[in-house]
């Protein structure tokens, strides 16, 4: 499913027109990218959790120069899905 299916699917359940979902659907994507860029965790009840993971340090290989290089300690985005849709999906 794409944002352009998620922003008809809403418009058609509630009647409002595809710009104005678009634009909140798009606000909302980036009211949760903002959260999460500041280390704000984003949890969104029954649905799931928009959490910041910090990767540790570690040490990797580059194969073609036959080096070691140091990856420094980083931050990712992750998804965390709620029991229920957890459960739901597993169906």
């Amino acid at each position: 499913m794409t944002k352009a299916d998620i922003v008809n699917e809403i418009s058609g359940k509630t009647g409002m027109s595809k710009p104005e979902v678009l634009a909140i659907v798009e606000a909302f994507m980036n009211s949760i990218k903002d959260s999460l860029s500041e280390g704000e965790n984003v949890y969104l009840r029954g649905f799931g959790s928009f959490i910041v993971k910090v990767r540790a340090q570690k040490t990797a290989r580059n194969i073609s120069k036959n080096t070691t290089i140091i990856v420094p300690e980083h931050k990712i985005p992750s998804f965390k899905p709620a029991k229920n849709f957890n459960l739901l999906v597993k169906k």
